[in-house]
Order: structure tokens, then sequence, then C-alpha cells
């Protein structure tokens, strides 16, 4: 068994030291194109030249296409099976809970938000955060929300704080928000969520999901220990994924329950699921959608898992023997002003989760 992990570990800092080297090459190739970009802008009269405009429009593509490979090997180096939160070994759950034993929580019922591929970091975006707290009013006084988990990592808090790549991820927020070139901080928000987006697509993988899925519902698991939960007082955890936190909801579920020895259940927001996870131990799946939210049709259609034509895949199996709930609201779509955190739809959209929790509720 030794000389397994002594192997392992080999095979994992050989990884490591490869990807770190890809990701450089393509950072110093990104660099250059910006740069080039940024040139441009001291002769704008010749913007309008048809050479120019074609020069303008390759490079253009040819970055957008390296900081997506940039997202996608990052991804992968950070939470792929080998990854540096793995240093010390597959993380043991046999001891949590423990220091919430003796604590004597009110609180029955744990609702955990996961946000949208925008997130990046721990704090939530103003509409989002007026929206949890319209939430935390609507839900029952024996029910506790619990938000602010950065879903898109597996260390315990954002891509800020990433002790390994912490000064990468400050300075790309920076530009960001603050670059006067506005192509640059298109790219750079693009990046963050071309990031985000991947993990929501290792998520849904059968071979490498269960991995971070794991590692995603033990995250979730140390912050309810921390507010408080203990099996033997709670009731369930409801687990309310917005867009692709449907996705990583829906991941972690059967996990969560696993680890945490309480029903989990699940309530998707204009959610972008597979529906490849593992629900045969998941009672309760509720879909919140508007009807004119064109992002959720897309991420029905781009997972076949989730069509009728495959009547054997995870999803369509879970429907045959479960009631699966779903909320219509009638012209919401997925996200800006007619999106479930404006001020017209935030309301209904409170309205559908605590319908449901409701319906839910052990008596």
């Amino acid at each position: 068994m030794t000389g397994v992990i002594a192997a392992i570990q080999h095979h994992r800092n050989h990884l490591r030291c490869s990807r770190r080297l890809v990701v450089i090459v393509l950072v110093i190739v990104a660099v250059l194109g910006l740069l080039s970009i940024s040139a441009l802008r001291h002769d704008a009269s010749l913007i309008f030249r048809r050479e120019v405009l074609d020069e303008v429009t390759g490079v253009t593509v040819a970055v957008v296409l390296i900081v997506t490979a940039l997202a996608g090997v990052y991804s992968v180096m950070a939470d792929f099976v080998f990854w540096e939160g793995w240093q010390q070994g597959l993380p043991d759950p046999s001891h949590l809970f423990e220091s919430s034993e003796r604590m004597d929580s009110p609180h029955r019922h744990f609702v955990v938000y996961l946000d949208g591929i925008h997130q990046t970091e721990e704090s939530h975006p103003p509409r989002v955060s007026d929206f949890l707290d319209v939430l935390e009013q609507g839900i029952n006084a024996d029910m506790l929300l619990v938000k602010g988990i950065e879903a898109y990592t597996i260390m315990p808090v954002g891509l800020r704080a990433s002790s390994y790549s912490q000064w990468f991820w400050q300075r790309l927020f920076a530009l960001q928000e603050q670059h006067p070139i506005g192509l640059i901080r298109f790219l750079c928000a693009f990046f963050v969520q071309a990031n985000n987006v991947i993990k929501v697509g290792i998520s849904s993988d059968r071979r490498y999901g269960p991995v971070m899925n794991y590692e995603l519902a033990l995250k979730i698991a140390r912050r309810l220990e921390g507010v408080g939960f203990h099996p033997s007082r709670a009731s369930r955890v409801v687990l309310v994924g917005y867009s692709g936190g449907g996705e990583m909801a829906i991941g972690a579920a059967a996990m969560l329950q696993k680890i945490c020895h309480v029903p989990v259940q699940v309530i998707t927001v204009c959610g972008v699921f597979s529906g490849n996870g593992d629900l045969t131990s998941v009672d309760h799946v509720a879909m919140v959608v508007g009807s004119r939210d064109p992002v959720a049709t897309l991420g029905r259609i781009a997972y076949p898992g989730r069509l009728f034509l495959l009547p054997l895949s995870n999803w369509n199996r879970w429907q045959r023997t479960r009631s699966l709930h779903r909320y219509s609201i009638d012209g919401m779509s997925h996200n800006g002003d007619s999106g479930p955190f404006s001020d017209h739809y935030r309301g209904q959209v409170v309205a559908a989760i605590c319908r449901e929790l409701e319906l839910t509720t052990d008596r």
C-alpha cells in the first residue's frame, strides 16, 4: 500500500509540474497577444483599414482560444485527480461534526445556496445578496440559510485566496475591474467564467465528476459543521443551485447525504445541469424555471441524458420512481432585468422555493 501511495504521489507531482509549465507558456502567449492589441490603440486611424481589421479579428480570436485553453488547463490542474488539495491524502469525513455535537442550534433544516458561474469569491453580487436576504426572511424560523459557499473551487475559500495562485487571480480581478481597455476587461471576466464553466463540465463527467463532487460535498459539510449542524438534530439539507450551481448541487447531493447522514434534496433555479449525477438516494428534486430562459433550454439540449430518447440515463430513471416538482414563472429569463434576481421576479422565485420547502417538510 505504501508503494502505491508513493507512486501516486510521484505521478501527481509529475503531472502538476507539466501542467504548470503549460500554463506558463499559455500565459506568455496570451500576454503577448493582449499587448499587440493594446498597441493598436495608439494609431486609431488605422483601425478601419481592412487589413488591420482582419489582423485585429484574428488576434482577438486567437486570444479568446488561448484564454479558454488556459482556463481549461487551470481547472484540470487545480481540481483533477492529483490536485494540490490532496497533498495529505484523501480527506476523511469520519470526524466531522464532533465540534458541533454539543452546540445548541434551533435549526433543523439547512438551506445551502450555490451560485452560478459568475461567482468569483465567497461574497455574492448585490442582486444575488438582495435575493438571498428576501429568501432568508421567507423561510421558517427552524431553517437556516447558508450562503457564501464558492462552488467552483475546492479550496476552503474563493479563487482570490487560493494560496498557490493568489497573485494571479488578484491581478486578474484587478484588470477585470480597472483596466481602461474594454476588451481586456472582457477577456479577464471571460477567463474567470470559463474556469467555472469547465468546473460544471467536470462535475457532469461520469469519470472525473465523482472526485470533484466528493470534494464539494465535503466542503459544504465543513461549512455546515461551522454553523451548528449535527446529524442527530438536523432533519435535512436543501441545496439551492442557480444556473451552473444546479449541476454542482445535483452532483454533490448523494455524497453529501452520505457524509451528513440526513436526507438531501435539490432545488434548481434556472438550472443548467446534465442529469448524470447519482440521484438514486435523493427523494426530492425541484426546478424553478423561466418561460423565456434560453440558457436553461440550451443546457437541456447540450446534455442528452435529460432527453426522453435515453430512458436508461440517471435522470430519466430517477424520474420514473420519483416525482419532479416544476415551478414555471411566466416571462422570466436567465439573468439581468428579467432574471430571477430582478425586482420583478425575485418574489415569485422565493415563493416557489418556500412552497417546495413547505411541501417536503417532515411533519
